[in-house]
């Protein structure tokens, strides 16, 4: 009997559901920031949307070095190489907490200037800058927290990152609940105390991987507790890897900032809508992203394991999997739309003008959920230069549509996210038409 035989439908929602809850978990720090200054005002809720997006465009760059890491970690997990998965965990920490002095560095520099030119409403570009300038600071806990999160899904071990996310959204309610209303003595500090709760939650997240660490994991087995001599021969062999996977995750989240820069021109009331819209969205997305990423992981380790000729049909399974709580959930926001949207707010007249667009995001995801599935399994190949190559020809037409149908046509707002099944057909029908061809056989990583 293989070690193939493993890779069945439970053994696919066993490595998934811990995934699946930590993206819950993780989801429910945006959602928590929304959720409170939904209750604040218009403005700092269309200023969140904008400022979230930032951040996420500069921190999805860490991650995405992380996701190569993780793509590496796998395949020497599945060549049963455990030591090296250490060796490579303590070069992209090393490597990322660099990374992220850099950014907040520059940051403070340009992101003034840049939200400046970029924002047309001088309300919201302050209100968006005191949320960057803050938020930013946890980039150094954030991406230290990215290599924990690659280490775990790559050797899958995925059941710590439940136990992560829990104390992480905890901490993060209660921080906000004080900074943001000012509780306890504290200042209110409204968006910017959203900031500050969510970098201070970073912080505990990270605490908790480094004490679960040191005391539930075998560091011996994977080398985590041997010291490593900095290498930057090591350190350039991670990059050819994740370089492509940190460019694609930039260009990807960066896209998503463009589009909310082309609907806060159509107004304040159609970007608070949008901020809405990509709230509710994160429920959907990380049953999507969970299956993705264990595809992903599974992949690399298949063919660590020699049986390159299964990938077809773990993807089959996973995209099966996927399809069945993804499908439930949209129909359930179908039906329920405005349950769902006074989650994020009690502005009645918001709610009802939102509908029609989370109608539009529920039927999206019957194209992005299989999409994000084979690229994630074409990245777990280990051909992520391909991967991006792919990606980049989606976004392509992605842009197209949003300068299309929002920068000219000015459409209703909608219409405007249809943008989403433009990017999902046109994601599915690239990736599978490489994955059908086999060129992605016989990378070695």
């Amino acid at each position: 009997m293989t070690k193939t035989l493993n890779y069945s439908y439970s053994h696919i929602w066993k490595v998934a559901w811990p995934i699946l809850i930590s993206l819950i978990m993780e989801q429910l720090l945006g959602m928590t920031d929304t959720a409170f200054l939904g209750r604040v005002g218009e403005v700092e809720l269309a200023a969140s949307a904008i400022a979230g997006v930032y951040c996420m465009a500069i921190f999805i760059t860490g991650f995405g070095f992380g996701v190569g890491s993780q793509i590496i970690i796998a395949r020497r997990n599945g060549e049963g190489n455990y030591a090296e998965t250490g060796n490579i965990f303590w070069h992209g920490v090393y490597f990322l907490i660099c990374l992220a002095v850099l950014v907040i560095f520059l940051s403070e520099m340009f992101s003034p200037w840049l939200l400046g030119f970029l924002i047309e409403s001088p309300e919201i570009s302050a209100a968006a800058m005191d949320y960057v300038r803050w938020r930013l600071v946890g980039l150094i806990f954030a991406f230290v927290t990215v290599m924990f999160r690659a280490f775990y899904i790559g050797t899958t071990q995925t059941a710590t990152l439940t136990l992560n996310s829990i104390v992480m959204v905890l901490s993060n309610v209660v921080f906000n609940w004080i900074l943001v209303f000012g509780k306890l003595g504290f200042p209110a500090l409204g968006i910017a105390g959203a900031a500050i709760g969510s970098t201070l939650a970073e912080l505990v997240s990270l605490i908790f991987f480094i004490v679960y660490t040191a005391t539930k994991t075998d560091c011996t087995k994977y080398g985590l507790n041997k010291r490593i001599k900095f290498s930057w021969e090591k350190l350039r062999y991670i990059l050819t890897v994740s370089i492509w996977t940190m460019i694609q995750n930039f260009f990807s989240v960066s896209t998503w900032f463009i589009f909310f820069m082309f609907v806060e021109h159509i107004g304040e009331r159609a970007l608070a809508i949008s901020n809405l819209i990509r709230s509710a969205s994160g429920f959907l997305w990380v049953f999507v992203a969970a299956f993705a990423s264990t595809c992903s992981s599974l992949v690399s380790n298949l063919i660590g394991e020699g049986h390159t000729d299964s990938v077809p049909r773990l993807i089959r399974r996973v995209i099966k999997l996927a399809y069945i709580p993804v499908t439930i959930l949209a129909v359930l926001f179908a039906i329920f739309p405005e349950h769902v949207l006074r989650i994020y707010t009690d502005m009645p007249e918001l709610i009802s003008d939102s509908v029609p667009s989370l109608f539009v995001l529920c039927f999206s995801y019957l194209f992005t959920c299989p999409a994000l599935i084979c690229f994630n399994a074409v990245s777990g190949t280990g051909n992520t230069r391909t991967a991006f190559v792919l990606e980049l020809s989606a976004l392509v037409i992605y842009i197209a549509f949003c300068s299309i149908v929002i920068a000219w046509i000015k459409a209703d707002v909608a219409v405007c996210w249809l943008a989403e099944i433009a990017y999902g057909l046109s994601m599915l029908v690239i990736c599978g038409l490489y994955l059908w061809s086999n060129r992605w056989k016989g990378a070695r990583i």
